[in-house]
């Protein structure tokens, strides 16, 4: 190896991370993972309670996310959250109280398509 490669070499080793770096990258990395994998869980939640909602309602799909966003709002309860209990009432039977009258309020306000 000539003085030239071994001067190419020393940037390259510079740049190298160390055990440490590696270690806080992949915990980076695996806490990314994780809020990706929630987020895909959470959406597929919502589209669900999407689909009651336009199911109730007799609405258009693109109203259905603005009644769910609507009765978050009015409830002061995560979009989630909310998606979640409407989801989970056909089979439950039951829809909290502020839930339902928020739902049933918005539903109402977007009117049947």
């Amino acid at each position: 190896m000539t003085e030239h490669d071994q001067e190419g070499l020393a940037p390259f080793d510079a740049d190298v991370p160390g055990p440490e770096e590696l270690a806080r990258k992949i915990g980076q990395l695996q806490r990314e993972i994780g809020q990706l994998q929630e987020a895909v869980v959470s959406h597929a939640v919502i589209d669900q309670a999407i689909g009651v909602v336009i199911s109730l309602g007799g609405l258009h799909p693109d109203q259905g996310f603005g009644v769910l966003r609507t009765v978050s709002q009015k409830t002061n309860i995560k979009l989630r959250e909310v998606a979640d209990q409407i989801v989970a009432w056909p089979a439950a039977q039951e829809l909290s109280e502020d839930i339902r009258q928020a739902l049933e309020t918005a539903l109402s306000e977007a009117g049947p398509t």
